[in-house]
This record gives structure tokens, sequence and C-alpha cells, in this order.
């Protein structure tokens, strides 16, 4: 590819990148390299390790050693191999091939294997690992390297705020927020300071989930607790943050906060506020605040995102002679209009139908220059027809597109597959769906953001015609992108409950669990349900448990069925644990299933956990049939257990059929084990409930046997005579 072609392919992935997001996007992608870049190097300290000028010979051996790595999986052979080109790894060889190697799973290997071989990790090589990890999602495996890094290096290299900021910015892009919160916990406990990029990492993070009063406590704590001092940064993601959750007049106080701390404000804490009044509709004292950056700013000057946007809010509100009036503004500044410029301003014509203006901006009569549509250009304009009703004039702007050799991205196909959807069209959206997921377009760099919502009519289609494994490519896909959608989840797990793939479907609510979005009632139903249909009790019973910690409370019926499969199943752990379960949250207990569960506990050797919840459940008012139960253990010889249980339950002043007690004090004595019947035998005494036992007479016997004549004598008192016994 030519040079120019080149620098055309990169002009174009930054017109459709940038118009994606809105003017305050823009302004915090500057914010976003300005704040990593304040960090002292520590985000770009992986990348740029300096070296002194080696000969070419450690860098082809890097290579080499790469190369290998890349292409086979690791093993005692691959180690041999790499052992063979570099017997003693040098700094510079070891950082060339960490940078090369293309798995951040194989990275680790390496990294692990160079210690083996002697290599002496410092600060540097940890740092540059760890941010390979968090980079690239293996987020579980960097947190437990990061907390590792002391034990390996015993104790040569401490956790600073740097490392466990790279991976605070790691949990931060991929959505976990809980993790973040517990990482920066975790920082505190250990004894980490943090620092002012920390708590910028923090708020940014917080703000982008909407936990405001979160973020206020943690500038405090900034403030007060750590005496950390914050920066322009620091207040340029607060204003962000609280003018996106619709909190203006707060992002405004943080404004006005920034000289208290003499942070001077840039020009994207003005563009930042600029947007967060547009946003909000006050779009005139936003332009207001750019008239009065002007004269109070010597040095600071609005630039073309202050006036793109000015224009996107006038064009909001569909005051499109005021955005027309920002934009000749801007060019009679000096300032050029850019592609988003043009874009917005488009979008804002289009809105109120005045197409024989887009048709002179086009032609170069705006603006002073031609402008060449772009992919964004393209979706707005066939956005419009669909809404105007002409979706045929939408497909010929999509082959014009073609034809033009301009690339559609993600917008262009969401645009036109929902249309097709209220249309009725189902196939062609199919068709388009297709391409859209086999191309895995939504996973390229460049163009428009992926919005979820756009897609719920094709997924909600998909989902309802035995095609939910389709749908949730897609939806995998726009979850790469970082992009979320609640009731998306919801179609998909209803998907997979019809088709019978519930498994999926819990996969599913797990990932939604983990982003802090919370199923709602239906959702967690159909999933206990499903996995009940299925024979997966325990599926079933892990998804209730989620269900209680998401504040929900099915019906009493939900849990005798899921206590009943897991009976079925013979898991006898797993139904003490939901019986205990069921009486924390004060369920009631069905008697039947309550026996078994004892049955199946001594049936499985688990007496003691027996035992614990037979008094449990006495304990909180439910019983269990007794009779059954101290039967069930006779029968499988467990004489002292019965004996036990049957004390037990006299101690609890329960009645018992007289025959079990005589069964239990008969099958001790034949065990050789007098005494305790016995015992049996004086409780029931105690409760005058011992006339009617038949086993007397051998009770007597075996007290002698034994040579306990007193207790032998003891209940030959008490023995009924011949004419008691003919009126029993």
């Amino acid at each position: 590819m030519t040079p120019i072609a080149n620098s055309r392919t990169r002009a174009l992935f930054g017109r459709q990148f940038f118009f994606n997001v809105n003017s305050q996007d823009q302004a915090q992608i500057l914010l976003a390299l300005r704040h990593y870049s304040s960090s002292n190097g520590e985000q770009l300290d992986a990348d740029n390790v300096k070296e002194p000028r080696k000969s070419s010979n450690k860098s082809k051996t890097a290579k080499s050693m790469a190369r290998l790595i890349n292409s086979k999986p690791w093993s005692t052979e691959l180690e041999s191999s790499l052992f063979s080109l570099s017997p003693s790894i040098s700094k510079t060889t070891f950082f060339q091939v960490l940078r090369f190697i293309a798995s951040p799973p194989k990275a680790f290997e390496f990294f692990n294997w160079a210690s083996r071989n002697g290599f002496a990790h410092d600060s540097r090589s940890y740092f540059m690992m760890l941010d390979i990890l968090g980079r690239n999602g293996n987020l579980n495996i960097a947190r437990n390297f990061l907390f590792s890094i002391e034990r390996r290096s015993n104790g040569s290299v401490k956790i600073e705020d740097r490392f466990c900021n790279t991976l605070l910015r790691s949990y931060g892009n991929a959505g976990l927020f809980n993790e973040a919160i517990k990482l920066f916990s975790l920082m505190k406990s250990s004894g980490v300071s943090p620092s002012v990029i920390t708590f910028n990492s923090l708020l940014l993070i917080l703000l982008k989930r909407g936990r405001t009063n979160m973020a206020h406590s943690v500038f405090d704590e900034m403030c007060g607790t750590y005496g950390v001092t914050p920066d322009t940064y620091t207040f340029n993601i607060l204003i962000r943050g609280f003018c996106k959750n619709s909190m203006v007049d707060e992002g405004f106080r943080f404004f006005k906060e920034m000289s208290r701390f003499n942070c001077e404000p840039d020009v994207v804490t003005y563009n930042t506020l600029v947007d967060g009044l547009c946003r909000a509709g006050k779009v005139r004292i936003a332009h207001n605040v750019v008239k009065g950056m002007v004269k109070k700013m010597k040095d600071l000057s609005p630039d073309v995102v202050t006036y793109t946007t000015l224009v996107r809010g006038y064009c909001m509100k569909q005051e499109i002679d005021e955005a027309l009036v920002v934009f000749e503004e801007m060019v009679s500044r000096g300032l050029k209009p850019n592609d988003i410029t043009y874009n917005t301003l488009i979008k804002g014509l289009c809105e109120v139908q005045k197409f024989d203006k887009i048709k002179e901006i086009l032609g170069g009569a705006v603006g002073g220059r031609g402008f060449v549509p772009d992919t964004c250009t393209y979706n707005t304009l066939m956005n419009a027809q669909c809404d105007a009703g002409n979706f045929d004039e939408a497909l010929k702007m999509f082959k014009k597109m073609k034809e033009l050799k301009v690339q559609p991205d993600s917008a262009t196909y969401s645009v036109l597959i929902r249309n097709l959807c209220q249309r009725g069209d189902f196939e062609r959206a199919e068709q388009l769906f297709d391409k859209l997921s086999d191309e895995d377009i939504l996973l390229r760099d460049d163009g428009c953001t992926p919005l979820v919502a756009a897609y719920n009519p094709i997924f909600d289609f998909l989902c309802k015609n035995g095609k939910t494994h389709k749908a949730e490519r897609v939806f995998r896909q726009l979850m790469n992108k970082g992009t979320q959608d609640p009731p998306s989840y919801k179609t998909l797990i209803i998907g997979h409950c019809k088709e019978g793939t519930f498994e999926a479907g819990y996969k599913l609510l797990l990932f939604m669990l983990r982003r802090d979005y919370v199923p709602d009632f239906e959702t967690y139903v159909l999933l206990i349900n499903g996995f009940l249909q299925k024979g997966e009790p325990i599926l079933a019973y892990k998804t209730l448990e989620r269900m209680l910690k998401s504040s929900y409370l099915p019906k009493t019926s939900v849990f005798h069925s899921i206590l009943s499969e897991l009976l079925k199943n013979d898991f006898a752990r797993e139904s003490a644990s939901f019986v205990v379960l069921m009486i924390d949250r004060k369920i009631r207990q069905n008697i039947n299933l309550s026996t078994h569960t004892m049955r199946l506990l001594f049936g499985s050797g688990l007496r003691i956990k027996a035992f614990q919840i037979v008094e449990l459940l006495y304990d909180n008012g439910y019983m269990v049939d007794m009779e059954e139960l101290i039967g069930f253990i006779c029968q499988n010889g467990k004489l002292l257990d019965a004996q036990k249980m049957l004390s037990f339950c006299l101690e609890k002043g329960h009645n018992v059929d007289i025959n079990v007690c005589s069964v239990v004090i008969e099958g001790l004595c034949k065990m050789k084990r007098p005494l305790e019947a016995f015992g049996l035998y004086y409780m029931l005494v105690e409760k005058s409930n011992h006339q009617q036992l038949s086993c007397l007479e051998g009770l007597r016997t075996a007290l002698e046997a034994g040579g306990r004549s007193e207790e032998a004598q003891f209940v030959s008192k008490r023995m009924p005579d011949e004419r008691q016994l003919a009126d029993l």
C-alpha cells in the first residue's frame, strides 16, 4: 500500500472512530490520553523499555525465540529449544521476546521459564508482565500474579501503586466494577498508598457506572484521609462523570472548586463542561461559557471540539439556524471544521429535513472546502431515509457505499437490520446479520461504537426461532467492544431456556451479574425451572442462591422442587445445606422432604450432619417422621444412632410409637448394649410411657446377663403381671 493510501486509511479511521462518539466523548479520549500521560510513564513503561544499543544478534535471537513460542504449544521440548537459542538470557533479549509473543498465556509461560533459568526479574519486568496480562483480559491471572510478586521476588520487589493502577485500569476497561472496588480496598489493606493516578482511575470507573455518591466519598477520602492533591485530570473526570449522570450543577460545582486546589482548567475541562450543559439542554449557557473562556483565558481558545459540541447542542434542540451561526463563527476564527463537525451538522439537517442544505455541504458551498462523505455520513443519511419511510433509498445508498469503496461499519448494518425487522422482512435482516457476524465487523477497531439496543429486534426474532446461538455470537462480539444492554441479556437467556440450552443461559446470567446488572425475577425462575426439568438440581440451586442475593424471593414451591430433585439425585450434602438455607430464609418445611433428607444423610454416612439438621429443624418448630426415620436407621443396623435419635425426640417432649421404642430396645439388647437400652427405657418410665413395651423381658434378661442386677430389678418391679398383660 502506498504512503498516500496509508495516510488516507488512517484518516478514515480517525473520522469514523471519532464521529461515533459525541464531542464530549472525543474530549474524554483526549482526557484519557492526558490522564495516562500523567502517570510518570507507568502505563508506557512496559512498552518503552530503554536499553543500551546492543548488537543485532540479540534482536535476531529474540525474534527467533518469539517465533518459536508463537508457532508451538508450550512444552518441555519447546523449553529445551529456547535454552539452546539463549542459555543465558539478557534483559534486552527478555523484554524483546516478551513484546513479540502474541499470546498472553504464552508470555506468562516464558516469564516463568526465564525465572527458572536464572533470569533476575526486577520491578520493570514484573510490571510489564502484569500489564500484558491485564490489557489482554487475563484478569484473574493478572490479579493472582500481582499479589504473588513479593513472594516470587523473595521480597526484593514490593507492590507499588503503579502495579495496582494498571490492573485497576484493566478492570475498568472490562467493565468489572466490583473487582475494581475490591482491588482498591486490597491496596489500602495491604499498605499500598493510592496515588492521584489511582484515584483518577477509580473515579473514572465509578462515574462510568453512575456511582456518583461513591465518587463523592472517594474524592473526600482522596483529599482528606490520604492528603492526595487532585490535578486537572481529576476535575476533568469528575466534571464529565457528573455531567454524564445528569448532574450538571454538580459538575459545575467541581469546575468552581478547581481554583481552591490551584488547578487551571484546560480546553478539555471547558469542552467537558460545555458538553454537559448541551446534554442538559442548556445550550445557550454553554455558548456563554465558551464566550467567557475567550475573554478570561488569554492562553486558551475554543477548538474544533468546542464548536462541534455547540453545533451538536443546537442540533439536538433543532435550532439549526443557531447551529449554522456557530459553524460560521468557527470558520471565521480560522478553525477548519473536521469530518465530525460536518457529520454532526448533516445529522442535524437530516432531523429537520433540510436536504438542500446538505447538498450544499456535500458540494463544498458551506465551510469553504469540499467535504468527502465517509461511513458515518452515509449512516446518517441512510438513517434519515429510513425514518422518512424511504427504505429503498437507504438501500441505494448502501450499494453506493460499496461502489465508492466506503467501508460499512456496525452502525451501517444496525440501521438496515433494524429497519428490515420493523418492516417484517426478517429473512433479509438475517442475511445482513450473518454477514455482520461472519466478517467480524463488530470487532474491527474502526467505525462507530455499536449499540446493543439497535440489534434487539433481530435478537428477539432469532431467539424466538431457535437460533439463539447465532444471536449470542454477535452479542458476545458486542460485549468484547465494551457495550452492554441488560434487556439483550434477558432476550438471549429466555431464548436458551426455550431451546433447552440452560447452561448457556446460566453463563450469560453470570456475565450479567459480573457486570453489576441484576436479572429480573422472570429470568431467574425460567432458568431454575429449566434446570429442574433437565435434571440439573445443582445448577438450579446455584441459580436460586444468586436470585436470593439479587433480593428476589420465589414461592415456597420453588424451594421444595429444588430440594426434591436434590434428594432424587442423592445429593446428600447439597440437600443438607439447602435445608439450612430454607430455615435461614424462613421457608416453610415439608415433613416428607425433611424426613427424606435425614434418610439420605444417614444412608450416606453423614450422621453428624444429620443430627445437626434434625436439631435445627426441631429448634425452628419443624418435625420429621420419626417412626419412619428411626425404622430406616434400624434397618441399616445403626441401633446406637436410633437410640440417640429416640432420646432426642423424648427430650423434646415428642411422643414416638411404643412399638418403635420396643424395636430399638430389643436391638440394643441383642447387640449386648443393655445399659444404652436401659437408659432409653428409663426415659420412657419418666414419661410414663413404658407399660405397653413388649421388650421388657428381654431387657431384664440382658441386664442380668450383663451383671446389672439393680437395673434388672428396676425393670422387674415395673413389668406388668399376667393379669395386667391379659388386660393389655
